[in-house]
């Protein structure tokens, strides 16, 4: 069986996905560099912190065993062996920046179309679309006495017929 061809609106929704998927790819991968450099930014300050606590902290014993142990408390279920078992959660480098406030949409103004108005008129053309007289439409009888008129005469020649215009009211 043959393959039915694309049409237009297909290969143009095809390509407007494709590009949508690129942009929003790049705009993770620089999310996530942007977050990594305030990450590594962040760390490195609170490694000051880290080691001007541990400074105040040293007694003379060396208490870092209980120190890490008071920051990063484990639950008293928890067993040593239990960490390996367990998988490693990993952090979400992709923080979501907070949203704008949403503005208020201002009302747009619709702009109201001007209202034209037209009236219907018959006109007689020759064959090749010309108009070569113009009649009110009430007068549709005179327009195709003129029309029969005109395509009788052997000078104008050709055939004449009556159509509807529809003309601006001035």
């Amino acid at each position: 069986m043959a393959r039915r061809l694309p049409n237009r609106k297909d290969l143009r929704a095809a390509n407007d996905a494709a590009e949508n998927r690129k942009k929003a790819k790049a705009k993770e991968e620089e999310e996530l560099l942007e977050d990594e450099e305030d990450d590594d930014d962040d760390d490195d300050d609170d490694d000051d912190d880290d080691d001007d606590e541990g400074d105040d902290e040293g007694d003379g014993d060396e208490g870092d065993d209980e120190s890490a142990d008071d920051d990063f408390p484990e639950s008293e279920d928890d067993d040593d062996g239990d960490d390996e078992d367990r998988p490693k959660k990993k952090k979400k480098k992709a923080l979501k920046k907070p949203k704008k406030e949403a503005k208020e949409k201002k009302p747009r103004k619709t702009r109201a179309s001007k209202v034209v108005r037209m009236k219907l008129v018959w006109g007689v053309f020759s064959n090749s679309n010309q108009r070569v007289a113009v009649f009110d439409y009430p007068k549709k009888d005179d327009a195709n006495e003129h029309a029969e008129k005109l395509t009788a005469d052997k000078k104008t020649g050709g055939p004449y017929f009556v159509q509807p215009v529809k003309e601006l009211i001035e």
